[in-house]
C-alpha cells in the first residue's frame, strides 16, 4: 500500500524520555549496558538450552529458551533506536519505522503472552498430573504451542497495523513517547477515531487480561494440589513455578495498565513501557538462572567445554 493515499506525515518525533541533556547522557549510558546484558543473558540461555541434550528435551527448558529468544526481540524494536536518540537533538521516526515498531511490539508481545500460558500449562501438568507430563507434553506438543504462539502474535499485530497504516495522519506529528506505541499513534489520526481505538486497544486488553485469567486459573489449581500433597519434588516444581509467576506478574502489569485503561494517560506510563520492554526482558534470565540450580549447572559445563577446547 502507498502510505501517501492515506497520510500526508512522513514523519513523527519522538519526545523521548526526557528533555535534559544531563539526563539524556546519563540514560545513555545505563541503556546501552542494560541493552548489552539483556541481549548477552538472554542468548546465553538460548545457546545453553540448545547445547545441552538433557535441557533441550526437557519441555520447561524447550519453552524457556523461546521465551529467551522472543525477549531479545522483545528489547530489540526500540531500544536501539531510543539509545541512538539519547545522541541526537531532534528524534525522528519515518512513517513505515513507526508502523514497524507497531507491528514488531504487538507481534513480540503477543506471542510472550501465549508462551508464558504455556508455560504455566507445563507447570500445572508437572505437578497435577506428573504421570503423563512427558505424554501430554510430548517434544511435537511443546513445537505446537511455540507455532501457535507464533501465530497468535501475529495475527494479532497485523490486525493493529492494517487499522493504523490506514488512517488518515495530516497534522500532528508528535509522540509523547520513545518509541510509537498504539494508544498514542492512533489518537494523531486527522479524524475522529474514539470508537476505533477503543477497539484496536480493547483486542491488546482482551488478549492481556484472557492470558492472565488462564495463568492465574492454572496457578490456582497448581497451589491447591501443592496443599495436598507437601512432597520434596513438588517443592522443587513449585520453586520453579514461583519463578515463573513472577516473570508473569512483572510482565503483565504494565501491558494490562496501558492497554486496559489506555484513555487515562499518566507520566508514569512512560515508566511502565520501559518496564516491559526493558527491564522485563533484562529479569527474566536473572530469574530463571538465579533461582534454577539445572540452569546453572548447564552454564558452567558449556562454559568448562567453551574453555577446554580453547
Amino acid at each position: 500500500m502507498d502510505q501517501q493515499n492515506f497520510s500526508l506525515v512522513s514523519e513523527f518525533v519522538l519526545y523521548g524520555l526526557s528533555s535534559s541533556r544531563h539526563l539524556q547522557n546519563i540514560f545513555f549510558i545505563f541503556f546501552s549496558v542494560t541493552y548489552v546484558a539483556i541481549m548477552l543473558g538472554n542468548l546465553l540461555i538460548v545457546i545453553t538450552v540448545i547445547s545441552d541434550p538433557c535441557l533441550h528435551s526437557s519441555p520447561m527448558y524447550f519453552l524457556l529458551g523461546n521465551l529467551s529468544f522472543l525477549d531479545m526481540w522483545l528489547a530489540s524494536f526500540a531500544t536501539p533506536k531510543m539509545i541512538r536518540d539519547f545522541l541526537s537533538d531532534q528524534k525522528l521516526i519515518s512513517f513505515g519505522g513507526c508502523m514497524a515498531q507497531i507491528f514488531f511490539l504487538h507481534f513480540t508481545g503477543g506471542a510472550e503472552m501465549v508462551l508464558l500460558v504455556s508455560m504455566a500449562y507445563d507447570r500445572y501438568v508437572a505437578i497435577c498430573k506428573p504421570l503423563h507430563y512427558m505424554i501430554m507434553l510430548s517434544q511435537k506438543t511443546c513445537i505446537r504451542l511455540v507455532l501457535v504462539s507464533w501465530v497468535i502474535g501475529f495475527v494479532h499485530s497485523i490486525s493493529q497495523v492494517a487499522f493504523t497504516v490506514s488512517l488518515p495522519y495530516c497534522g500532528p506529528n508528535e509522540v509523547d513517547s520513545f518509541f510509537c506505541d498504539l494508544p498514542l499513534v492512533i489518537k494523531l489520526a486527522c479524524m475522529d477515531t474514539y470508537v476505533l481505538g477503543i477497539l484496536m486497544i480493547s483486542d491488546s486488553g482482551l488478549l492481556s487480561m484472557s492470558c492472565f485469567l488462564l495463568l492465574v486459573v492454572s496457578y490456582t489449581a497448581i497451589i491447591l494440589t501443592v496443599r495436598q500433597h507437601a512432597a520434596g519434588g513438588v517443592s522443587k516444581a513449585l520453586s520453579t513455578c514461583s519463578a515463573h509467576f513472577t516473570v508473569v506478574t512483572l510482565f503483565f502489569g504494565p501491558c494490562i495498565f496501558i492497554y486496559v485503561w489506555p484513555f487515562s494517560r499518566f507520566s508514569v506510563d512512560k515508566i511502565l513501557s520501559v518496564f516491559y520492554t526493558i527491564f522485563t526482558p533484562l529479569l527474566n534470565p536473572l530469574i530463571y538462572t538465579l533461582r534454577n540450580e539445572e540452569m546453572k549447572t548447564a552454564m558452567k559445563k558449556l562454559w568448562n567445554r567453551h574453555v577446554t577446547f580453547h
